[in-house]
């Protein structure tokens, strides 16, 4: 939610006086200065004045099975994106992780920040299952390297691979970690390419028999 839509809706002032409030260094979200135009998430802790703004906040979360082609930004710059697949109202939901335009499945967006934290950070270590096409099938060296860690640009990348036919190209693998392209690189790495990416599952949540380009909204 916006700041100023935010602080409107918790006192009563208007969005204009909310900004001018902003903008005069009297409003924090976080022990920080607010800014005109911020976001507020409904763990965040505001404040006018030191005195602490609450408002009962709503929160959403939805999960689609987005297609490839569509790019996970509010800005496409041309290209499709996920918002396109929603109504309107989901548009200020912000997408917990990331699929790039050629990869598909499972994707969670929500205005919940704990939720978004709880299952994006390190520490959690949150499970992601993908199934995968490549462009050849692995050879048992690629196997072994793959399961014991392969070192790229920003440290070793470690895959659990699983439905592994003999001359497939296909797999399932899972993973807790969730650096940028981290897949698709590791097999780079070793001579490989990626050719086919669905997420299935992240965490507790799994896309089950969600049809391509499906949406449900989540139970809080």
């Amino acid at each position: 939610m916006r700041i100023n839509v935010y602080l409107a809706s918790a006192t009563g002032i208007s969005r204009r006086g909310a900004d001018k409030l902003i903008q005069q260094g009297r409003v924090s979200v976080n022990g920080s200065p607010a800014t005109i135009g911020g976001q507020v998430d409904a763990d965040d802790e505001v404040k006018i004045d030191s005195k602490v703004i609450s408002l009962a906040f709503e929160t959403t979360t939805i999960m689609l099975n987005k297609p490839v082609g569509y790019v996970v930004s509010r800005s496409g710059q041309g290209a499709r994106t996920i918002y396109d697949l929603l109504p309107a109202k989901f548009k200020p939901l912000k997408p917990v992780g990331r699929l790039d335009k050629d990869s598909s499945g499972l994707l969670l967006l929500t205005n919940d920040g704990q939720l978004a934290n709880s299952l994006t950070h390190p520490s959690n270590a949150k499970l992601k299952r993908y199934q995968i096409e490549l462009n050849k099938a692995l050879a048992p060296s690629a196997i072994k390297q793959i399961t014991e860690g392969v070192m790229l640009s920003d440290g070793i990348s470690r895959l659990n691979l699983t439905n592994l036919a003999a001359n497939s190209t296909k797999l399932t693998l899972s993973m807790s970690e969730g650096r940028n392209r981290q897949i698709r690189r590791t097999f780079a790495a070793l001579g490989y390419t990626v050719i086919g990416l669905h997420r299935t599952h992240f965490g507790e949540y799994s896309l089950d028999k969600m049809e391509v380009g499906e949406w449900r909204k989540l139970k809080p």
